[in-house]
């Protein structure tokens, strides 16, 4: 189930400057067409493209790449490491397996591994830049998701290379760091396993129809998980994402007077 989101003024256009040890903090699309991929994303979610990166009102939202033999296209989440290679390491420990060793990158130092499964995600040790720059609003990324046909094997590979610890609510997981703030999902699939990214949009069917009149397509109808909806898309080239927003439900409140003393109802006399 993708994270319920949830916006205040205050945190809306914030500028994010750091990222907790093994938290999700970026996210990179890898295409054999960036400039196509650029004007895309731009007009999908108001992005300016800036190079290596797309920007949202001049902040950092995502990286853009050029797709090759180990990088092939698609979106990778990234978590955020103060040492890229114990972290590596631990990978190593738990079963995983490191696809591309330990590089420089613009701002940091990074590396590309994989869990048991076969599911995929990049490593971030930061330099002068943490991650994304904005968060909680419309057009930047949002809860991230593993979906997997052995969550078990995954819960385990993923507590013992990251520390991390699952709960489930309503029948779903979602995995918590050691800081106990929940940081991404566990969502029963099928066919091995991969990571699915997410970006927060305002309106889902808003989102889907854009993606289709660009060159799109939509995957999964829209549909609701707690307070949010979601649906999954994917782009003209091939890489598949998902849109979420927050649901706001009316709240009704009802107040029955009738089982009260009747001294309690209008008072004393």
């Amino acid at each position: 189930m993708l994270k319920q989101l949830g916006t205040s003024i205050l945190e809306r256009h914030m500028r994010i400057r750091g990222y907790a040890p093994l938290t999700p903090n970026w996210v990179e699309l890898a295409s054999a067409d960036p400039a196509r991929a650029a004007q895309f994303y731009g007009e999908l979610f108001g992005w300016e493209s800036a190079g290596d990166r797309f920007k949202l009102g001049g902040r950092a939202v995502a990286g853009l790449t050029r797709s090759q033999a180990e990088r092939p296209d698609g979106w990778l989440t990234h978590l955020s490491t103060p040492s890229l290679d114990e972290t590596l390491e631990q990978v190593a420990l738990a079963g995983g397996s490191c696809l591309s060793h330990p590089a420089e990158a613009h701002g940091g130092r990074r590396a590309i591994v994989t869990d048991p499964a076969g599911a995929v995600l990049g490593l971030w040790e930061p330099a002068d830049f943490a991650g994304a720059q904005a968060g909680g609003e419309p057009g930047t990324m949002s809860w991230p998701e593993l979906i997997t046909d052995d969550p078990n094997a995954a819960a385990l590979f993923y507590g013992s290379a990251f520390g991390w610890l699952l709960r489930h609510d309503f029948g779903v997981g979602e995995w918590l760091n050691q800081a106990h703030d929940a940081i991404a999902g566990l969502t029963p699939g099928f066919r091995g396993a991969w990571w699915r990214t997410a970006f927060q949009v305002e309106d889902i069917a808003e989102a889907a129809d854009r993606c289709e009149r660009l060159g799109g397509a939509l995957i999964s109808e829209p549909a609701e998980a707690g307070l949010t909806e979601f649906a999954e898309l994917r782009d003209p080239f091939g890489a598949r994402f998902t849109v979420a927003a927050p649901v706001h439900h009316p709240v009704e409140l009802t107040v029955s007077l009738g089982a009260l003393p009747a001294f309690e109802r209008f008072g004393s006399f």
